[in-house]
């Protein structure tokens, strides 16, 4: 079935370390912004096509009211043969919501929620740009449970400026006391032009060695085992049966529709992503126009390649029977002599016709593997 990407590009302030298409909070805009939205959903309508996710990204979801939440989920519904048991996640920052509006977007339909809280550190939090406290982030988990959110995912932050691995453990233990059903743990990623790259040459912050970095993966995610979450993604734990639907879409070579300023899509061999801009995205919807501001044609060799680098990011790797009736081709015959010196080196497990999946500890080391598949003609 489809996912359904929504983008919602308001933020209340611009973390230090953020690259995502995003802006700062416009009420009028945001008026004008979710009704073009409505409007882009509601052309693309397709009855009869199934969907079982919708996802609200952004920027900041949370900044959007029930009411206006609940509009774009009803659009959806009334444009796809969405699920009854539809998974509808909204990304949102702690320091947003409040009782008040975690019951309403439940009422909305709302039945997944993602809290964007990077630390349990207030000093980490407060070199990355965040407004919320570690105690606003357990509050919120809190609130959410108590109007009935029964799925709650937190994104938690390594390898920040001036953490050690210390930290970085304290606050996945703070993770695990809080008790989410699903969590993301991503390594920053300093952007060239991100003002936490200025930030910390004036302060004098540095990054943990890479393999300090290397021992706050391994170490975070064994106490995440222990704890009872399953390791399911490179950066991806969940309790069982709370794997993240929608995202496995984009690891299991699925389909979705992206919706929004900036929104990418895939389906039926063909990719596309819409205009960056806020005000451009609403002017050309109230124009009738297209939005899309470039298209493309996946070749097989494209589709071939992005379904094995994102297929292994899965601890379960990848099902090399699925592949074959897919593309039409042997996995191993085509890359084996080059996949096996990581073989050897215990970063690959080969189950020969079966599957080919990433150890724990070859997870460090994914882009080279990885690499192997990239920009080799398979015809």
């Amino acid at each position: 079935m489809l996912g359904l990407y929504l983008h919602i590009p308001f933020c209340g302030s611009i973390c230090h370390y953020c690259n995502f298409n995003r802006g700062l909070f416009d009420a009028a805009l945001k008026t004008r912004y979710v009704d073009a939205l409505a409007r882009e959903i509601a052309a693309a309508a397709q009855p009869q096509t199934a969907a079982d996710s919708i996802f609200f990204g952004g920027g900041t979801p949370s900044l959007l009211s029930p009411t206006e939440i609940g509009r774009l989920i009803e659009t959806c519904r009334q444009s796809f043969a969405l699920s009854p048991d539809a998974e509808v996640t909204l990304e949102a920052n702690p320091e947003t919501v409040s009782r008040e509006t975690l019951a309403g977007y439940r009422a909305a339909g709302v039945n997944r929620l993602s809290y964007g809280v990077q630390s349990f550190d207030a000093a980490e939090l407060a070199r990355l740009g965040r407004q919320h406290t570690p105690d606003a982030a357990r509050r919120a988990v809190f609130e959410a449970r108590h109007v009935g959110f029964e799925n709650i995912s937190l994104d938690l932050m390594m390898w920040l400026p001036g953490q050690a691995v210390e930290s970085w453990l304290a606050s996945v233990d703070a993770l695990i006391q809080v008790g989410p059903d699903h969590a993301s743990l991503y390594l920053l990623e300093l952007y060239p032009n991100a003002p936490l790259r200025d930030d910390m040459a004036r302060a004098g912050w540095s990054l943990a060695p890479d393999e300090d970095a290397a021992s706050m993966y391994l170490d975070g995610l064994a106490r995440l085992d222990d704890a009872g979450y399953e390791h399911y993604e490179i950066s991806n734990v969940s309790r069982p049966g709370r794997t993240s639907r929608h995202n496995l879409k984009y690891w299991l070579d699925g389909e979705w529709l992206g919706f929004g300023c900036g929104a990418h899509s895939t389906r039926s061999g063909e990719r596309w992503r819409n205009v960056s801009s806020t005000i451009e995205y609403s002017d050309r919807v109230e124009r009738g126009s297209s939005v899309v501001a470039e298209r493309r044609v996946l070749d097989g060799d494209e589709r071939l390649e992005e379904a094995l680098f994102t297929g292994l990011r899965l601890t379960a790797g990848l099902d090399l029977s699925v592949i074959t009736a897919r593309y039409g081709i042997d996995v191993w015959a085509r890359y084996g002599v080059e996949l096996q010196r990581f073989i050897e080196a215990g970063a690959l497990v080969h189950e020969p016709g079966r599957r080919l999946a990433l150890s724990r500890s070859g997870m460090l080391l994914a882009n080279e593997v990885m690499v192997v598949f990239i920009g080799q003609p398979v015809r």
